[in-house]
């Protein structure tokens, strides 16, 4: 455990990875972590995450109006229709990561989503992993954290089985410690009991 960790574990400082940036310090202290269980929310989260690969978590929060913006209000429906025109205009767009290959695995996001949302919910398809209830973990130091964890793999696994892309398990495990699936704030940080009385 860094100096950093230990104080913070210590004096009931909230988990370090967010630092002093506003944005992420308001991201860390009101949203990470928060079970979210609306459908579209959960999509848009992990379309976002996906773009964060590669990159620091911080660029895509900066860009996430932009993003919002960019891909109208994240209307899967809406973005299922897309085709190459849509694609071009996203590329010339500052307000977001432009990279193609993430850009049309949003598409084919899209009309993935759209099938399980028909077929069983998509909440309710993500939430199966833990039961329906947020899984809540103990760590005390960000060195206790996992990258990924095998249900992770396992979620990757069956969401690239029906057809996304950009969500590999690290990916995954990310996007599920944001939406809340589970419960990876420090034990020493205060939003770790906020977060589980949530649940």
């Amino acid at each position: 455990m860094s100096e950093a960790e230990s104080q913070a574990a210590g004096a009931g400082a909230r988990c370090p990875w967010c630092g002093e940036d506003p944005l992420y310090v308001a991201y860390h202290d009101t949203e990470w972590g928060v079970p979210e269980r609306d459908a579209r929310a959960l999509w848009e989260k992990l379309v976002l995450d996906g773009f964060q690969a590669g990159l620091a978590w911080i660029t895509i929060l900066r860009k996430r109006e932009g993003f919002r913006a960019a891909f109208e209000g994240f209307d899967p429906e809406r973005i299922a229709g897309w085709g190459e025109a849509e694609v071009a205009r996203c590329l010339a767009d500052p307000g977001i990561v432009r990279h193609r290959g993430k850009i049309e695995a949003t598409i084919g996001n899209a009309r993935a989503f759209l099938e399980i949302e028909e077929r069983q919910g998509f909440s309710e398809f993500c939430w199966a992993y833990v039961d329906g209830a947020p899984l809540q973990n103990s760590f005390a130091s960000m060195a206790d954290v996992p990258a990924q964890t095998p249900l992770a793999q396992q979620m990757s696994k069956d969401l690239k089985a029906a057809g996304f892309k950009f969500c590999g398990p690290t990916i995954t495990y990310a996007w599920m410690q944001a939406c809340g699936l589970v419960n990876d704030h420090l034990t020493g940080c205060p939003r770790h009991g906020e977060v589980a009385d949530l649940s």
